[in-house]
Order: structure tokens, then C-alpha cells, then sequence
């Protein structure tokens, strides 16, 4: 891949993300928001702080501040593990699985328009090359 392509991608890879991010702020979310709360109602079960780490590819800090600023917001809700006293659970509330939804038309029709941009590109071609980047 020569410089121009890998730039155009890291470009476009940047523009979707400010695109997604300004119509998610729209219903009160970021990008990172709304991924833990679309983890969280996929499980539908609370879930350890480490595991929520592991299905957003990012370490545990990180998933403790979120959680806290989720928190704050009412949208999830810690419960103690059960199973390990020393384990956090974290569990959507009403309130997030609600701003989830909200979330949900709006990121696909980000995702859709950009898509649609792509229509004319192969696009198996295409995923095969995005596949390819490690």
C-alpha cells in the first residue's frame, strides 16, 4: 500500500469517527459510551469490569472511568460479584438501554451513508483489504 492510500484510509477512518461522534452527541452519547451500553444490553446480565475491558479491546482503567461517568449519568449501575468479592459487576439501567436505542438509528445511519458512498467499490474486494490491516 503506498503512503497515499494508507493516508486516504487513516483520513476516512478519522472523518466516520467525527461523524459518528457529532450524531451521537445529538442523543447525549460518544462513541465510547455507546459501545459499553450496546455491550451491556447484548448481555442483558451484569458483567465484571475485566470482561467489559476484554469486549472493548482497551484496558481495565480506562473501562473503570467510563463505568463511573455512566454511572453518574444513570445509565449503568454497579453491583457487587457474587462470585468474587472483590470482582464489579456493571449492568444497564433502564435509562441506558434507552439512550442505547436512541443510539442505534443513529450510528446506523451514519454507517449506511457510508456505506452508500462505497456502493460503487467491490465491496468483498474491500473487505478483504481492511481485513489485511493488522
Amino acid at each position: 500500500m503506498n503512503n497515499a492510500v494508507a493516508s486516504a484510509l487513516v483520513q476516512a477512518a478519522h472523518r466516520v469517527e467525527a461523524r459518528l461522534e457529532e450524531a451521537l452527541a445529538g442523543v447525549g452519547l460518544s462513541i465510547a459510551k455507546f459501545e459499553t451500553l450496546s455491550i451491556l444490553v447484548s448481555q442483558d446480565r451484569p458483567i465484571r469490569l475485566s470482561e467489559l475491558a476484554s469486549k472493548l479491546v482497551c484496558v481495565r482503567s480506562n473501562v473503570t472511568q467510563l463505568v463511573d461517568r455512566l454511572e453518574t449519568e444513570g445509565l449503568v449501575k454497579r453491583a457487587d460479584d457474587p462470585a468474587d468479592r472483590r470482582a464489579v459487576r456493571a449492568e444497564v439501567t433502564a435509562l441506558g438501554r434507552k439512550r442505547q436505542a436512541a443510539g442505534t438509528p443513529v450510528v446506523n445511519a451514519v454507517l449506511q451513508d457510508v456505506a452508500n458512498k462505497l456502493a460503487a467499490v467491490d465491496a468483498q474486494v474491500l473487505k478483504r483489504a481492511l481485513d489485511a490491516v493488522q
